[in-house]
């Protein structure tokens, strides 16, 4: 991507004024978005996007810069500029680069590039028959498609010298129910780190019946009540409450600086010991899954909180540098315009031995969320609250009526403390992480598990 005597006059330029450590991240990026609405495409938009991000540590201290000029005059005036945040002399020698391509653990049989566009549409076309003809109330789908390519590399000052290429697929399919004055919709965004074997794979059925299904099921919901319950949360994206609630407070982003509940509990129990806590960057194609991070770091398995017990955090290099700890791969970022930080990739509570059935069954009287929604979430003390996109009242150990308007309140912490029993369904759900570097892919996931108290926001009182 750039010549490998460019990229160490790049990193020695950045070490001139006294740094410590430099890092060159180089990126190639393809993107396809098409959208498919009113039964013909409504949006079709290709792009390519290349720039370079060079970094400077000086002790705790850490200087970023980007440009988009990737001539040898542009990137050496970059990394002046980032150099020049430090004042002192040039100490950092580079160690010889070890040169390698990162080993492809997701394998990609058919890239994006290959296929044409006609053949992207007709996958828009039949998923949008298939939902538009769901169900008479069906009355608006929206269907988006999206492939995307990255080519990356990464150099630093300490030898690293490693090449990547990402390629992501995904598919969301919106559909919106309509009777009398009342509108509702329902969503399903399945994705992978998969070429485009992902689309020809895909249970096209299952998705389109489910965003379908929501949207029609919620016409007949009733006003969910409010009060304090037992909640059972369903597998798959279920598990965003404890990726917002939980997983966040347990990036060395927040851990350094002490601003985490989670914050030097190493050893410490923090939830029961049916309940632990699994990043794992190395699940085969999923949606979150890398073979590097963004600064060079193999993707691994990270047991954060086994059998209830806390056992490490997510620690990129700058953070491990705070907090005295080596990096666990999970330096990540949107693209060359962020420096990454620490963040997640599939995360998720592992399975336990109850079945979906068994703690139904087990449950007398609750609230059943189905399919979350979106919500909010305070950092600091894992404050959260999250609206139910698809819920259900249970009674005597059976789902009862669809519910509407439900919101879950509660705090991260205090809520895996409460969790009482865990399913043996695991699944993972796709979805977009935002934070200090950019909105990166992730999944979330979880086995069904029962919360044997959440306050329930709803529109009236039991």
């Amino acid at each position: 991507m750039l010549s490998k005597h460019v990229i160490e006059e790049v990193l020695a330029a950045a070490l001139t004024t006294g740094g410590d450590f430099s890092e060159i991240f180089i990126e190639d990026r393809f993107t396809n978005n098409l959208a498919f609405q009113s039964g013909k495409i409504e949006t079709a938009l290709s792009g390519r996007d290349f720039g370079v991000g060079i970094r400077v540590f000086k002790g705790l201290r850490s200087i970023y810069a980007y440009t988009t000029d990737f001539s040898r005059e542009g990137l050496l005036k970059a990394a002046a500029n980032a150099a020049q945040a430090i004042k002192g002399e040039a100490a950092a020698r580079l160690a010889p680069f070890v040169i390698q391509a990162a080993d492809s653990i997701h394998p990609i049989q058919i890239m994006p590039r290959d296929v044409g566009k006609s053949r992207k549409a007709e996958i828009l076309h039949n998923a949008y028959e298939k939902t538009k003809n769901y169900h008479s109330s069906i009355s608006q789908v929206t269907v988006r498609y999206m492939d995307e390519e990255q080519n990356v590399l990464i150099a630093n000052s300490e030898g690293t010298f490693i090449e990547d290429k990402r390629v992501r697929s995904r598919l969301a399919i919106q559909a919106v129910a309509v009777r009398g004055n009342q509108m509702e919709s329902g969503f399903y965004g399945p994705g992978a780190h998969q070429g485009f074997e992902f689309f020809e794979n895909l249970n096209l059925d299952h998705y389109t019946n489910e965003a379908a299904r929501i949207a029609v099921t919620k016409l007949d919901a009733i006003p969910c009540p409010s009060g304090k319950f037992p909640v059972i949360i369903d597998n798959e994206f279920g598990g965003v409450i404890f990726h917002e609630a939980c997983g966040h407070g347990l990036e060395a982003t927040s851990v350094a600086k002490n601003t985490s509940v989670f914050a030097n509990r190493i050893g410490e129990r923090v939830a029961p010991e049916i309940v632990s806590y699994i990043d794992d960057g190395t699940l085969p194609n999923e949606w979150g899954s890398i073979n590097i991070d963004d600064e060079g770091e193999k993707a691994r398995k990270n047991v954060l909180i086994e059998n209830g017990v806390l056992k490490g955090y997510l620690i990129d290099k700058f953070n491990g540098r705070r907090m005295g700890m080596a990096s666990t791969g999970s330096g990540r970022r949107e693209s060359f315009r962020f420096a990454p930080t620490s963040r997640m990739t599939n995360t998720y509570i592992a399975p336990g031995t109850s079945s979906p059935e068994e703690i139904l069954s087990a449950t007398e009287h609750g609230i059943y969320a189905k399919y979350m929604g979106g919500g909010q979430v305070n950092p600091a003390t894992g404050d959260y609250n999250f609206a139910v996109m698809e819920a259900y009242e249970v009674k005597n150990g059976k789902l009862g009526r669809p519910l509407k308007g439900a919101t879950l309140i509660g705090n991260g912490p205090k809520t895996l403390q409460m969790v009482d029993m865990v399913g043996n369904n695991l699944s993972h759900g796709a979805g977009m992480c935002g934070s200090l570097s950019g909105s990166i892919p992730v999944n979330v996931g979880q086995p069904t598990i029962r919360v044997s108290e959440i306050t329930v926001g709803g529109t009236k009182g039991e």
